[in-house]
Parts: structure tokens; sequence; C-alpha cells
């Protein structure tokens, strides 16, 4: 059976409520009913101890004093009789009170000087009453008693009127309650409701909703947490559709690189093998099978270089460099390529700098950078610094080729990102996957690396990769 967390919430409420007013009235009434007998008990020891004290004194007659009494306490509707140890009635007055017969416990309590004390016992009596019984004795010696009663009128009546009041309280309050309590749990029921709704809009694939949220309750706490995750899944999901856009994006990019020489080689092989290429063309020819075999073979390793990186399967041999020395065997290898577009390469080592690092993916690192230096400069120069300062070795690409937005620095560092999408056919760097393996290899280095470029104002790449402490 399906019960709605509003009606449980007040029907919980009032429950309690009711229970608590319940227990509340008993003992209320119970209280005042024992108050009011207690008094009534008080009062008859007194009188009783005040008839037994002059009698005792015997300054003046028994009949007298007894009379006295009895014109005061018929009065106010108490009996009285004094009685001996055999239960004759020592004075006078004819005993209106009810019929007693002590039992042989309370006969022995009155005998060794306590008293007796009954509130009203409808089995023993014909009405309600409080009764007590004094021992009474004379030079110590125990010679009867003084037996005392009330009707205990109205007290049924007050207690009944009381509890009417009571009753009424009751009811007032668990109206008020019910309003307060329907009005809370309605309020906690929407704040729940709302979330309901959000999850079940989040489900069916809405990750732009968000619910109200605060620090008072645990509600509004676990709002907090719904928003942070419907954030997180929103980012989540952002990646995933850039990520699958550069996944479309390079697969159509590797179809179109891998077309092309594959396409050649495929052209290459069949000329050859039917003979249609000229004996003048056929080395040429191979040449040219063996340069685009070359760069598909780069393009799977870059791939596999990026993923090794990218799931920490790389182990780095840690050493101390010279940065003259790395930075001259980056220039031989690259003169060559920079000559042919125009370029000069220059190198601006600070004397006895140093960088602790891998010797192979430090020099992967700046062949990287400055290849696309050397793509993106016609006419220029590339520039290679290196410099010790407090903390770091800092390592320096510059070019004075054609820059870039500064909007664009940002995207570089993506995989398979080409800052110049239609230069896809030259051979350093025409995968996008250059500057991705860079960014992962300094960070390996527990290094950064930042870029400053603006348009036609060149590019500069700064690397910081912290100096080994002695221990």
């Amino acid at each position: 059976m399906r019960i709605k967390y509003l009606y449980q919430q007040i029907f919980s409420h009032i429950g309690v409520l009711l229970v608590a007013f319940l227990v509340l009235s008993l003992i209320f009434t119970n209280f005042v009913e024992n108050l009011v007998y207690d008094n009534k008990t008080e009062e008859l020891i007194i009188y009783g101890r005040n008839i037994l004290d002059e009698l005792e004194r015997g300054d003046d007659p028994a009949d007298q004093v007894i009379n006295q009494y009895a014109n005061v306490l018929f009065g106010r509707d108490i009996q009285f009789s004094v009685f001996d140890e055999r239960l004759n009635l020592l004075n006078p007055i004819r005993w209106r009170g009810p019929a007693v017969e002590f039992t042989e416990k309370e006969w022995r309590k009155l005998k060794i000087g306590e008293p007796v004390v009954y509130n009203y016992d409808l089995k023993r009596f014909d009405e309600d009453v409080t009764l007590v019984a004094l021992p009474y004795r004379e030079h110590g010696k125990f010679v009867g008693g003084i037996l005392l009663t009330s009707p205990i009128k109205g007290t049924r009546e007050m207690v009944s009127e009381i509890s009417q009041y009571l009753l009424f309280t009751v009811l007032i309050a668990l109206a008020v309650s019910f309003i307060l309590s329907w009005f809370l749990s309605r309020v906690h029921v929407n704040r729940i409701k709302k979330l309901q709704e959000a999850t079940s809009l989040v489900s069916s694939g809405n990750y732009s909703v968000s619910v109200p949220s605060s620090n008072f309750d645990e509600i509004g706490e676990l709002a907090n947490d719904f928003n942070q995750m419907v954030d997180k899944i929103n980012s989540s999901m952002e990646e995933i559709d850039s990520l699958e856009n550069r996944r479309r994006q390079f697969m159509a990019d590797v179809s179109h690189e891998m077309r092309t020489p594959l396409t050649t080689i495929s052209g290459v092989i069949e000329g050859l093998r039917n003979d249609m290429i000229p004996e003048a063309e056929k080395e040429k020819g191979i040449n040219l099978v063996s340069k685009e075999t070359k760069r598909l073979i780069r393009l799977v390793n870059e791939n596999l270089d990026y993923e090794k990186i990218r799931s920490n399967q790389v182990k780095l041999n840690m050493e101390e460099i010279e940065l003259q020395e790395i930075l001259e065997i980056l220039k031989d290898q690259l003169e060559l390529q920079a000559r042919e577009r125009g370029n000069k390469i220059v190198i601006e080592p600070q004397e006895n700098a140093h960088v602790f690092g891998d010797y192979d993916r430090l020099l992967q690192i700046l062949i990287n950078i400055a290849k696309n230096s050397i793509q993106f400069t016609s006419n220029g120069s590339i520039i290679l610094r290196g410099r010790m300062e407090e903390d770091y070795s800092v390592l320096e690409i510059e070019d004075t080729g054609i820059g870039m937005d500064p909007a664009e620095i940002d995207k570089i560092w993506r995989r398979f990102y080409k800052a110049d999408l239609s230069r896809t056919s030259n051979p350093y760097g025409a995968f996008g996957l250059g500057l991705s393996i860079v960014k992962q290899l300094v960070q390996l280095h527990d290094g950064e690396i930042t870029v400053e470029s603006e348009k036609d104002q060149g590019t500069k790449f700064v690397i910081k990769i912290p100096i080994k402490k002695s221990e």
C-alpha cells in the first residue's frame, strides 16, 4: 500500500502529540486527585492531634473538649469519635460516620503509635471519604484512639471539570498542530518533490536543471549535492561531446592523410609490377613509397606515444642535462628543415645552465615545439634559449612566424587540434598530436608550459622544469 509522504508526516506528528497529551492528562489528573486527598488527610490529622493533645493535658473535662470540637468540626462536615482499646465510643455524641472495623495490621499500627490513613475506598464505605485514625495515649500508655472522617465532596466533579478543560485544550492544540504540521510537511514535501522532478529530468537526459539549495538542513544539502552532480554530469557530457567531435575530426583527418599515401604507394607498386614506370623514374617512385610509408609510421607512432603517456606507461630516466648540449643537438637535427623554409635557428644558452629530466623525452618536447615553429614561420628566425631561475630550469622556443589569436592558445593542447587546417600535408605535426604529447611530457616532469602569441607577431613557448633539490 502506497501512502504519500505528506500524510506520513502529518500522521506521525499528530500521533506523537496525541500520545504526549494523553500521558500528560493522566499524570495531571492523578496529581490533582492525590493533591486533594493529601490536603484533606493533612487537615484531619491536624484536627485529630489537637483534640488528643487537649485530652491528654486534661485542662478541661473530656466531654467538654469533645463537645467543643464537635460543634466546630461537624459544621465542616468532619465526623470524629474517640474510642477505647475495645473500640467502645468514649464521646457521648452519636457517631454518624461509616462503621469501621480495623484489620489486625491496622490495629497493630495504632498500638505502636502510627496513624492509619484511608483514601476513599468504595468497597468498604458507601461514599468516597478520607479517613484518619490516630492513637490515643495517657501517660505513654495506649488507651484507644480517635477516628476522623470527611467525605470528599466535589472531588470527582472537580477532576471531571479539569478533564473537560484538558480535553478542550487538547482539541485546540491538535487543531493548531494539524495546521502547522500540514504546512511544514507541505513545505518539506514540495522541496523533495522538486528534487524528484529534477531527478526525472536528469534521467531523461536533461542536464541543465537545478534546484534551490541551502545549508539550512539535510534537504538543502542534498539539493546542493544534486546541483553539483548535475554540473559534473554537464561537464562530462560536454567533454564527451567534445571528444566525440574530435574523434570524428581525427577519423576524417586520418582517413584523408592515409588515403593519399596509400593511394600513392598502391599506384607506384602497381606501376613497378606492370613495368609502367620508366627505368629512369623507378628510383624516384621507390623514394616516394619510402617517404609515404614513413609518414604512415609516424602517424601510428604518434598515437601510440600519446596513449602511453596518457596512461602513465612512460618511465622517465631522470638525469642532469646541460642546456647548451641539448639545444645544440636540437639545432643540428632541425637546421636542414628550417633552411628549407628560409629560417635560421639561433641558440642562446646560459653558461653552465642545466635541467633535470629525461634526455629523450626533453628532446622530444623541444623537437615537437620547434617543428611547429618551423612550420608556421617563413624566412624568419627560431630562437632557442636556456637559463636557470631560482627554482626552475627555463627553456624558451620563440619564432617570428604567423602567431595565433589569444582565443586559439587554449585549443592547441587538445588532441588532434590543428592551428592551420589548410596545412594537412606538411610532414611536421601533421596530425595534431605533437603539442598534446608535449604537454603530457612536461607534466610528467612536474613542470609547466605556457604560450605567448599574437597574430602576425610570432609565438613563444616557455617551459619551466623544477630544479632537483640536493638531499
